[in-house]
Protein backbone atom coordinates (compact mmCIF):
# COMPACT_ATOMS: atom_id res chain seq x y z
CA UNK A 1 0.00 0.00 0.00
CA UNK A 2 1.38 3.39 -0.99
CA UNK A 3 2.12 5.69 1.96
CA UNK A 4 0.69 9.19 2.12
CA UNK A 5 3.09 11.90 1.03
CA UNK A 6 4.34 14.40 3.61
CA UNK A 7 4.60 18.00 2.41
CA UNK A 8 5.87 20.78 4.69
CA UNK A 9 6.51 23.54 2.11
CA UNK A 10 4.18 24.56 -0.68
CA UNK A 11 3.49 27.49 -3.00
CA UNK A 12 -0.15 28.47 -3.55
CA UNK A 13 -2.15 31.12 -5.35
CA UNK A 14 -4.89 32.75 -3.28
CA UNK A 15 -7.46 34.73 -5.23
CA UNK A 16 -10.46 36.26 -3.53
CA UNK A 17 -13.77 36.62 -5.32
CA UNK A 18 -14.57 39.62 -7.49
CA UNK A 19 -17.42 41.90 -6.52
CA UNK A 20 -20.62 41.65 -8.54
CA UNK A 21 -21.63 44.42 -10.93
CA UNK A 22 -24.43 46.80 -10.03
CA UNK A 23 -27.68 46.78 -11.98
CA UNK A 24 -28.86 49.53 -14.37
CA UNK A 25 -32.53 48.55 -14.20
CA UNK A 26 -35.40 51.03 -14.67
CA UNK A 27 -38.74 50.52 -13.01
CA UNK A 28 -41.52 49.53 -15.45
CA UNK A 29 -44.98 48.98 -13.98
CA UNK A 30 -48.49 49.60 -15.14
CA UNK A 31 -49.84 53.12 -14.51
CA UNK A 32 -46.35 54.27 -13.42
CA UNK A 33 -44.89 55.93 -16.54
CA UNK A 34 -41.77 57.32 -14.83
CA UNK A 35 -40.76 54.67 -12.34
CA UNK A 36 -37.16 55.76 -12.18
CA UNK A 37 -34.05 53.68 -11.47
CA UNK A 38 -34.31 50.60 -9.26
CA UNK A 39 -31.05 48.72 -9.92
CA UNK A 40 -29.54 46.98 -6.89
CA UNK A 41 -25.92 46.73 -5.78
CA UNK A 42 -23.67 43.81 -6.58
CA UNK A 43 -22.62 41.28 -3.96
CA UNK A 44 -19.26 41.20 -2.27
CA UNK A 45 -16.67 38.63 -3.35
CA UNK A 46 -15.68 35.83 -1.00
CA UNK A 47 -12.52 35.93 1.14
CA UNK A 48 -9.79 33.29 1.28
CA UNK A 49 -9.18 32.30 4.90
CA UNK A 50 -6.66 29.83 6.32
CA UNK A 51 -7.80 28.12 9.52
CA UNK A 52 -5.76 25.98 11.90
CA UNK A 53 -6.90 22.39 12.24
CA UNK A 54 -5.11 20.01 14.60
CA UNK A 55 -6.45 17.03 12.62
CA UNK A 56 -4.35 18.10 9.61
CA UNK A 57 -0.66 17.22 9.77
CA UNK A 58 0.60 18.04 6.27
CA UNK A 59 0.19 20.55 3.45
CA UNK A 60 -0.37 17.77 0.93
CA UNK A 61 -3.95 18.87 0.15
CA UNK A 62 -2.78 22.36 -0.88
CA UNK A 63 0.15 20.83 -2.76
CA UNK A 64 -2.22 18.99 -5.12
CA UNK A 65 -4.76 21.85 -5.27
CA UNK A 66 -2.70 25.02 -5.01
CA UNK A 67 -5.25 27.39 -6.57
CA UNK A 68 -7.29 28.75 -3.67
CA UNK A 69 -10.12 30.50 -5.49
CA UNK A 70 -13.04 32.04 -3.61
CA UNK A 71 -16.39 32.49 -5.45
CA UNK A 72 -17.35 35.84 -6.97
CA UNK A 73 -20.22 38.00 -5.81
CA UNK A 74 -23.49 37.98 -7.76
CA UNK A 75 -24.73 40.92 -9.84
CA UNK A 76 -27.43 43.23 -8.59
CA UNK A 77 -31.00 42.90 -9.81
CA UNK A 78 -34.12 44.89 -10.50
CA UNK A 79 -36.30 46.26 -7.68
CA UNK A 80 -33.12 47.16 -5.79
CA UNK A 81 -32.26 43.53 -5.16
CA UNK A 82 -28.77 43.10 -3.74
CA UNK A 83 -26.50 40.57 -5.42
CA UNK A 84 -25.47 37.36 -3.66
CA UNK A 85 -22.32 37.67 -1.56
CA UNK A 86 -19.58 35.20 -2.37
CA UNK A 87 -19.01 32.50 0.25
CA UNK A 88 -15.82 32.59 2.26
CA UNK A 89 -13.34 29.87 1.31
CA UNK A 90 -11.91 28.21 4.44
CA UNK A 91 -8.72 26.21 3.86
CA UNK A 92 -7.64 23.95 6.78
CA UNK A 93 -3.90 23.97 7.49
CA UNK A 94 -1.86 22.20 10.18
CA UNK A 95 -0.82 23.98 13.35
CA UNK A 96 2.55 25.66 13.00
CA UNK A 97 2.02 26.94 9.45
CA UNK A 98 3.63 30.27 8.63
CA UNK A 99 2.38 32.23 5.60
CA UNK A 100 4.66 34.51 3.55
CA UNK A 101 4.02 36.65 0.48
CA UNK A 102 6.28 35.06 -2.13
CA UNK A 103 6.77 38.30 -4.10
CA UNK A 104 7.59 40.71 -1.25
CA UNK A 105 8.88 38.27 1.38
CA UNK A 106 6.59 39.78 4.04
CA UNK A 107 5.27 37.31 6.61
CA UNK A 108 1.47 37.54 6.70
CA UNK A 109 0.89 35.44 9.81
CA UNK A 110 1.58 32.30 11.76
CA UNK A 111 -1.16 29.82 12.66
CA UNK A 112 -0.50 28.12 16.00
CA UNK A 113 -3.90 27.38 17.57
CA UNK A 114 -6.84 25.22 16.58
CA UNK A 115 -9.56 27.38 15.02
CA UNK A 116 -7.24 30.37 14.51
CA UNK A 117 -8.04 32.14 11.24
CA UNK A 118 -5.91 34.22 8.89
CA UNK A 119 -7.44 36.18 6.00
CA UNK A 120 -4.92 36.00 3.17
CA UNK A 121 -7.05 37.57 0.40
CA UNK A 122 -10.09 39.82 0.76
CA UNK A 123 -12.97 39.86 -1.69
CA UNK A 124 -13.80 42.90 -3.79
CA UNK A 125 -16.74 45.13 -3.05
CA UNK A 126 -19.82 44.99 -5.23
CA UNK A 127 -20.61 47.77 -7.67
CA UNK A 128 -23.34 50.36 -7.09
CA UNK A 129 -26.68 50.09 -8.84
CA UNK A 130 -28.05 53.01 -10.85
CA UNK A 131 -30.18 54.16 -7.91
CA UNK A 132 -27.01 55.76 -6.49
CA UNK A 133 -26.53 57.90 -9.60
CA UNK A 134 -30.00 59.49 -9.66
CA UNK A 135 -30.31 63.22 -9.10
CA UNK A 136 -32.78 66.01 -9.79
CA UNK A 137 -31.22 66.67 -13.20
CA UNK A 138 -30.41 63.03 -14.01
CA UNK A 139 -33.55 61.09 -13.10
CA UNK A 140 -33.06 58.07 -15.36
CA UNK A 141 -29.38 57.15 -15.02
CA UNK A 142 -27.98 54.22 -16.93
CA UNK A 143 -24.67 54.26 -15.09
CA UNK A 144 -23.79 51.44 -12.74
CA UNK A 145 -20.63 50.47 -10.92
CA UNK A 146 -18.56 47.42 -11.84
CA UNK A 147 -17.47 45.14 -9.04
CA UNK A 148 -13.99 45.54 -7.60
CA UNK A 149 -11.52 42.74 -8.26
CA UNK A 150 -10.57 40.51 -5.36
CA UNK A 151 -7.05 40.42 -3.95
CA UNK A 152 -4.66 37.88 -5.44
CA UNK A 153 -1.36 36.79 -3.89
CA UNK A 154 1.29 34.17 -4.44
CA UNK A 155 1.82 32.58 -1.02
CA UNK A 156 4.50 30.38 0.48
CA UNK A 157 3.35 28.08 3.30
CA UNK A 158 5.99 26.58 5.59
CA UNK A 159 5.13 24.03 8.25
CA UNK A 160 6.98 23.79 11.55
CA UNK A 161 5.17 21.21 13.61
CA UNK A 162 3.61 22.24 16.92
CA UNK A 163 4.37 19.61 19.57
CA UNK A 164 4.95 19.70 23.31
CA UNK A 165 7.91 17.32 23.08
CA UNK A 166 10.14 15.94 20.31
CA UNK A 167 11.86 12.56 20.24
CA UNK A 168 15.43 13.16 19.03
CA UNK A 169 17.89 10.35 18.37
CA UNK A 170 20.02 8.38 15.96
CA UNK A 171 18.39 6.09 13.36
CA UNK A 172 17.21 2.79 14.86
CA UNK A 173 17.35 4.21 18.41
CA UNK A 174 13.70 3.24 18.94
CA UNK A 175 11.93 6.60 18.66
CA UNK A 176 9.03 5.27 16.59
CA UNK A 177 8.60 2.27 18.88
CA UNK A 178 8.42 4.57 21.90
CA UNK A 179 5.82 6.77 20.18
CA UNK A 180 3.70 3.69 19.46
CA UNK A 181 3.94 2.73 23.14
CA UNK A 182 2.95 6.08 24.67
CA UNK A 183 0.29 7.05 22.09
CA UNK A 184 -2.00 5.62 19.45
CA UNK A 185 0.18 6.81 16.58
CA UNK A 186 1.33 4.09 14.19
CA UNK A 187 4.65 5.15 12.62
CA UNK A 188 6.50 2.56 10.58
CA UNK A 189 8.88 0.31 12.56
CA UNK A 190 11.48 -1.91 10.91
CA UNK A 191 14.97 -3.31 11.58
CA UNK A 192 16.93 -0.95 9.32
CA UNK A 193 18.10 2.68 9.58
CA UNK A 194 16.02 5.65 8.45
CA UNK A 195 12.73 3.78 8.69
CA UNK A 196 11.05 7.07 9.63
CA UNK A 197 11.26 9.39 6.64
CA UNK A 198 8.68 11.96 7.78
CA UNK A 199 7.76 13.40 11.19
CA UNK A 200 4.87 11.84 13.08
CA UNK A 201 2.83 13.31 15.93
CA UNK A 202 1.12 11.26 18.61
CA UNK A 203 -1.20 12.36 21.41
CA UNK A 204 -0.35 11.08 24.87
CA UNK A 205 -3.52 10.83 26.95
CA UNK A 206 -3.90 11.18 30.71
CA UNK A 207 -7.55 10.19 31.29
CA UNK A 208 -7.31 10.33 35.08
CA UNK A 209 -6.19 13.99 34.86
CA UNK A 210 -8.33 14.96 31.86
CA UNK A 211 -5.21 16.13 30.02
CA UNK A 212 -3.10 15.27 27.01
CA UNK A 213 0.06 16.39 25.23
CA UNK A 214 1.52 16.04 21.75
CA UNK A 215 4.81 14.24 21.04
CA UNK A 216 6.62 14.37 17.68
CA UNK A 217 8.82 11.62 16.26
CA UNK A 218 11.59 13.28 14.23
CA UNK A 219 13.54 11.26 11.61
CA UNK A 220 16.97 10.07 12.66
CA UNK A 221 19.73 12.63 13.16
CA UNK A 222 23.36 11.71 12.55
CA UNK A 223 26.63 13.62 12.74
CA UNK A 224 26.85 16.69 10.45
CA UNK A 225 23.12 16.58 9.77
CA UNK A 226 23.07 20.40 9.81
CA UNK A 227 25.39 20.25 6.78
CA UNK A 228 23.06 17.97 4.82
CA UNK A 229 24.39 14.56 5.81
CA UNK A 230 21.76 11.80 5.99
CA UNK A 231 18.33 13.33 5.70
CA UNK A 232 19.99 16.70 6.21
CA UNK A 233 18.47 19.65 8.02
CA UNK A 234 15.12 19.31 6.27
CA UNK A 235 13.35 18.06 9.40
CA UNK A 236 15.42 19.85 12.04
CA UNK A 237 13.09 22.84 11.83
CA UNK A 238 10.23 20.74 13.18
CA UNK A 239 12.07 20.62 16.53
CA UNK A 240 12.21 24.39 16.93
CA UNK A 241 8.71 24.78 18.38
CA UNK A 242 8.85 21.91 20.85
CA UNK A 243 8.90 22.83 24.51
CA UNK A 244 10.79 19.74 25.66
CA UNK A 245 13.57 17.71 24.01
CA UNK A 246 13.59 13.95 24.60
CA UNK A 247 16.94 12.39 23.68
CA UNK A 248 16.47 8.71 22.87
CA UNK A 249 19.76 6.82 23.32
CA UNK A 250 20.44 3.24 22.21
CA UNK A 251 21.93 2.15 25.54
CA UNK A 252 22.74 -1.35 24.26
CA UNK A 253 25.00 0.11 21.51
CA UNK A 254 23.61 -2.29 18.91
CA UNK A 255 25.22 -0.35 16.05
CA UNK A 256 28.65 -0.25 17.73
CA UNK A 257 28.56 3.40 18.84
CA UNK A 258 29.07 4.61 22.39
CA UNK A 259 25.91 5.99 24.05
CA UNK A 260 27.83 8.97 25.43
CA UNK A 261 29.07 9.90 21.95
CA UNK A 262 25.53 9.71 20.56
CA UNK A 263 24.30 12.08 23.24
CA UNK A 264 27.07 14.63 22.55
CA UNK A 265 26.49 14.50 18.78
CA UNK A 266 22.76 15.07 19.16
CA UNK A 267 23.34 18.07 21.40
CA UNK A 268 25.89 19.46 18.95
CA UNK A 269 23.53 19.16 15.97
CA UNK A 270 20.77 20.99 17.83
CA UNK A 271 23.23 23.70 18.80
CA UNK A 272 24.26 24.14 15.17
CA UNK A 273 20.58 24.51 14.26
CA UNK A 274 19.71 26.93 17.05
CA UNK A 275 21.71 27.45 20.27
CA UNK A 276 18.48 28.24 22.13
CA UNK A 277 17.40 24.59 21.76
CA UNK A 278 20.00 23.52 24.34
CA UNK A 279 18.43 25.83 26.94
CA UNK A 280 15.05 24.12 26.81
CA UNK A 281 14.04 21.42 29.31
CA UNK A 282 15.05 17.94 28.24
CA UNK A 283 14.79 14.28 29.18
CA UNK A 284 17.16 11.43 28.38
CA UNK A 285 15.66 8.01 27.64
CA UNK A 286 17.88 4.93 27.84
CA UNK A 287 16.17 2.60 25.39
CA UNK A 288 16.72 -1.15 24.76
CA UNK A 289 17.29 -1.90 28.44
CA UNK A 290 15.95 -5.42 27.87
CA UNK A 291 19.29 -6.37 26.27
CA UNK A 292 21.94 -7.75 28.69
CA UNK A 293 24.77 -5.32 27.77
CA UNK A 294 22.62 -2.23 28.39
CA UNK A 295 22.95 -2.23 32.20
CA UNK A 296 26.75 -1.90 32.14
CA UNK A 297 26.70 0.84 29.52
CA UNK A 298 24.04 2.74 31.48
CA UNK A 299 26.39 3.09 34.43
CA UNK A 300 29.16 4.34 32.12
CA UNK A 301 26.76 6.82 30.53
CA UNK A 302 25.79 8.28 33.91
CA UNK A 303 29.40 8.74 34.94
CA UNK A 304 30.41 10.21 31.59
CA UNK A 305 27.57 12.70 31.03
CA UNK A 306 26.19 13.36 34.50
CA UNK A 307 22.66 12.75 33.22
CA UNK A 308 20.10 10.51 34.90
CA UNK A 309 18.30 8.71 32.05
CA UNK A 310 14.91 7.03 32.27
CA UNK A 311 15.47 3.26 31.76
CA UNK A 312 13.01 2.02 29.17
CA UNK A 313 12.39 -0.88 26.83
CA UNK A 314 10.12 -0.15 23.89
CA UNK A 315 10.09 -3.88 23.15
CA UNK A 316 8.64 -5.00 26.51
CA UNK A 317 6.99 -1.75 27.63
CA UNK A 318 9.01 -1.43 30.85
CA UNK A 319 9.53 2.20 31.83
CA UNK A 320 6.79 3.60 29.58
CA UNK A 321 4.70 4.79 32.54
CA UNK A 322 7.75 6.49 34.05
CA UNK A 323 8.36 8.36 30.79
CA UNK A 324 4.74 9.50 30.57
CA UNK A 325 4.83 10.70 34.18
CA UNK A 326 8.09 12.59 33.59
CA UNK A 327 6.63 14.28 30.52
CA UNK A 328 3.54 15.32 32.44
CA UNK A 329 5.56 16.75 35.34
CA UNK A 330 7.78 18.69 32.94
CA UNK A 331 5.11 20.04 30.61
CA UNK A 332 2.13 20.24 32.98
CA UNK A 333 -0.72 20.21 30.44
CA UNK A 334 -3.67 22.04 31.95
CA UNK A 335 -6.51 20.71 29.84
CA UNK A 336 -7.40 17.98 27.42
CA UNK A 337 -6.34 19.18 23.99
CA UNK A 338 -8.35 16.92 21.78
CA UNK A 339 -10.56 18.89 19.43
CA UNK A 340 -13.69 16.98 20.38
CA UNK A 341 -13.55 18.13 24.00
CA UNK A 342 -12.68 21.70 23.04
CA UNK A 343 -15.47 21.79 20.47
CA UNK A 344 -18.05 20.54 22.96
CA UNK A 345 -17.07 23.21 25.49
CA UNK A 346 -17.08 25.96 22.87
CA UNK A 347 -20.48 24.92 21.54
CA UNK A 348 -21.96 24.87 25.05
CA UNK A 349 -20.57 28.30 25.95
CA UNK A 350 -21.04 30.09 22.63
CA UNK A 351 -23.34 27.98 20.50
CA UNK A 352 -25.03 31.08 19.07
CA UNK A 353 -21.91 32.08 17.14
CA UNK A 354 -20.61 34.52 19.74
CA UNK A 355 -16.85 35.00 20.06
CA UNK A 356 -15.00 32.65 22.35
CA UNK A 357 -12.90 33.73 25.31
CA UNK A 358 -9.82 34.40 23.17
CA UNK A 359 -11.78 36.56 20.71
CA UNK A 360 -11.74 34.06 17.85
CA UNK A 361 -15.01 32.91 16.27
CA UNK A 362 -16.32 29.58 17.44
CA UNK A 363 -15.96 26.91 14.79
CA UNK A 364 -17.93 23.76 15.38
CA UNK A 365 -17.55 21.43 12.42
CA UNK A 366 -15.44 20.83 9.33
CA UNK A 367 -17.62 19.68 6.44
CA UNK A 368 -16.85 18.79 2.83
CA UNK A 369 -18.59 21.21 0.47
CA UNK A 370 -18.03 20.94 -3.27
CA UNK A 371 -15.09 18.60 -2.85
CA UNK A 372 -13.26 20.93 -0.44
CA UNK A 373 -13.17 20.84 3.34
CA UNK A 374 -14.98 23.81 4.77
CA UNK A 375 -15.65 25.16 8.26
CA UNK A 376 -19.31 25.48 9.18
CA UNK A 377 -20.29 27.64 12.13
CA UNK A 378 -23.19 26.58 14.37
CA UNK A 379 -26.61 28.01 13.57
CA UNK A 380 -27.93 30.79 15.73
CA UNK A 381 -30.48 29.81 18.33
CA UNK A 382 -33.90 31.35 18.03
CA UNK A 383 -33.97 32.37 21.65
CA UNK A 384 -30.96 33.96 23.31
CA UNK A 385 -30.52 34.57 26.97
CA UNK A 386 -29.43 38.16 27.54
CA UNK A 387 -28.97 39.60 31.02
CA UNK A 388 -31.11 36.89 32.52
CA UNK A 389 -34.10 37.62 30.22
CA UNK A 390 -35.09 35.28 27.42
CA UNK A 391 -35.74 37.29 24.26
CA UNK A 392 -38.67 35.68 22.37
CA UNK A 393 -38.27 34.89 18.70
CA UNK A 394 -39.81 37.18 16.15
CA UNK A 395 -43.58 36.90 15.79
CA UNK A 396 -44.08 35.19 19.15
CA UNK A 397 -46.72 36.66 21.48
CA UNK A 398 -46.39 35.63 25.13
CA UNK A 399 -49.58 34.77 27.03
CA UNK A 400 -51.23 37.64 28.90
CA UNK A 401 -51.10 37.24 32.69
CA UNK A 402 -54.42 36.87 34.49
CA UNK A 403 -55.73 40.00 36.17
CA UNK A 404 -58.62 40.89 38.46
CA UNK A 405 -60.31 38.94 41.22
CA UNK A 406 -61.01 35.28 41.10
CA UNK A 407 -64.29 33.59 41.93
CA UNK A 408 -63.33 33.61 45.57
CA UNK A 409 -63.69 37.39 45.54
CA UNK A 410 -60.14 38.04 46.70
CA UNK A 411 -56.86 38.51 44.87
CA UNK A 412 -54.68 35.49 45.34
CA UNK A 413 -57.37 33.63 47.28
CA UNK A 414 -57.98 29.92 47.26
CA UNK A 415 -59.44 28.49 44.09
CA UNK A 416 -63.24 27.80 44.30
CA UNK A 417 -64.43 24.27 44.73
CA UNK A 418 -65.32 22.71 41.38
CA UNK A 419 -68.55 20.70 41.44
CA UNK A 420 -70.24 18.77 38.64
CA UNK A 421 -73.03 21.34 38.31
CA UNK A 422 -70.46 24.01 37.55
CA UNK A 423 -68.78 21.92 34.88
CA UNK A 424 -71.58 20.30 32.86
CA UNK A 425 -74.62 21.61 34.61
CA UNK A 426 -77.11 19.90 36.87
CA UNK A 427 -79.56 19.38 33.99
CA UNK A 428 -77.41 16.65 32.45
CA UNK A 429 -76.72 14.70 35.62
CA UNK A 430 -79.90 12.70 35.16
CA UNK A 431 -78.57 11.12 31.98
CA UNK A 432 -75.65 9.64 33.88
CA UNK A 433 -77.63 7.63 36.42
CA UNK A 434 -79.37 5.42 33.87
Amino acid sequence: MKSRQFIDTVLATARAGHGGAGSASLRHEKFIPRGGPDGGDGGRGGDVVLIGDEDVDSLVAIFFDSNLLAPDGGPGGARRMHGRNGATLFVPVPLGTSVTDEETGIELGDIRAHGQTLVVARGGRGGFGNVHFASARHQAPREHGPGEPGEEFRLRLDLRMMADASLVGYPSAGKSSILRRISRAKPKVAAYPFTTLTPHIGTVLYPERNASLRVADIPGIIEDAHLGVGLGDRFLRHIERSRVMVYVIDMAAVDGRKPGDDYRVLRHELEMRDPALLERPHLVVANKMDLPEAAEKLAEFRAETGEEPIPLSAETGDGVDALKAALFDLIRPTAHRRRTAAKAAATADAGDGAPAADGEPVVSTIATVGGRRKIVQPKKRREKERHGVVTPRRGYTPPRPLEGKGESGEDGGDAPEITPDKVIGASFLGHIGG
